[in-house]
């Protein structure tokens, strides 16, 4: 069967919650079948930025910080959303390139602005949906090698970050052990792992 017999036809949408952060919809969609089938959940949010980074060591910068969707503080890479410079907040279905900051250049702020390492040798591993099922943001992943420290954290207003050096060992080791819980970080490692 083609993609095209298995597509859904948006007909209808009410944004339920709709400020700087989501964009969250209930959807009516008109299935291949041709029945309209309602409420269907989904949401926008920024694209965003996962730095695997290693120190001139070799050991990977990772930050601790409060996850209010589980409620409890977790192990990460650092990360942060792609700041956006449009009228157009969020997608909607149709990604505006053009008004979106790159990727690189975000993922290099984020990573000095949440440890204040810099690196010069960047490498792209992959750019993926974050939760094809409900959104419709994308994940840039990227690998940092040989970081230098250069200057302390610039955090944002409700950032409250800690950052931890960890090694290849040690972060297999949280992640078999379910204390490294973010799973497209968890995907991230396991790309720059495979080299």
């Amino acid at each position: 069967m083609s993609d095209e017999n298995l597509k859904w036809e948006r007909v209808k949408t009410e944004h339920i919650v709709k400020d700087e952060w989501i964009d969250f919809r209930r959807v009516a969609y008109k299935l291949p079948d041709g029945n309209v089938f309602s409420p269907f959940y989904n949401y926008s949010r920024r694209n965003y930025v996962i730095v695997v980074a290693s120190d001139e060591q070799g050991k990977f910068l990772c930050v601790k910080q409060f996850r209010h969707g589980i409620e409890k503080v977790t192990t990460e890479f650092p990360a942060g959303g792609i700041e956006r410079s449009g009228k157009q907040e969020y997608a909607d279905g149709e990604e505006d390139k053009t008004s979106a900051e790159d990727a690189l250049v975000a993922a290099k702020r984020e990573l000095i602005e949440e440890t204040g390492y810099e690196s010069d040798e960047w490498q792209h591993l992959i750019t993926i949906a974050s939760n094809a099922t409900m959104a419709d943001n994308y994940a840039y992943v990227y690998r940092a090698k040989n970081c230098r420290k250069i200057s302390g954290q610039h955090l944002d207003d409700t950032e409250f970050l800690g950052v931890e050096k960890h090694s290849a060992e040690e972060i297999e080791e949280m992640i078999r052990t379910g204390n490294f819980e973010q799973a497209v970080h968890v995907m991230a490692w396991l790309l720059a792992a495979r080299g």
